[in-house]
């Protein structure tokens, strides 16, 4: 397994959450649904660290196990896209699929729910 590439300065390192318990924390904190998905959002507090943490999820509601990968592909290629501009370091960030509209939903509006919905997040409006 090669090593990740190193993030260009400046920019948080992302980390892939794991462990259910994170997963559950991030459950109970902040969030924000968009058409496309739901972002819940926590701030891991001063031993958090530098690091920006995300999960992806998608239930069984959003179809087989075909759906359900191809969902989480999208995601995952979103929060590349998004997450390095505009994450807090020290924040967990875990977006969850939604049935129907994850999979069909354009890129570009997958991608301009994520960064309506980090705004959102942070305080950027109501």
């Amino acid at each position: 397994m090669t090593p990740p590439a190193p993030e260009p300065a400046g920019l948080p390192r992302l980390e892939i959450m794991a462990r259910r318990a994170d997963f559950l924390k991030a459950a109970s904190a902040r969030r924000h649904g968009t058409p496309g998905f739901l972002l819940q959002a926590r701030d891991r507090g001063p031993e958090g660290g530098e690091a920006v943490r995300v999960g992806f999820t998608c239930s069984k509601k959003i179809g087989n196990a075909v759906t359900r990968n191809r969902a989480k592909r999208r995601l995952r290629a979103v929060a590349r896209e998004v997450l390095p501009r505009l994450a807090r370091p020290g924040w967990d960030y875990v977006l969850v699929g939604r049935p129907g509209a994850t999979v069909t939903r354009d890129f570009a509006a997958l991608t301009a729910d994520l960064e309506a919905a980090m705004a959102r997040v942070h305080g950027g409006g109501r």
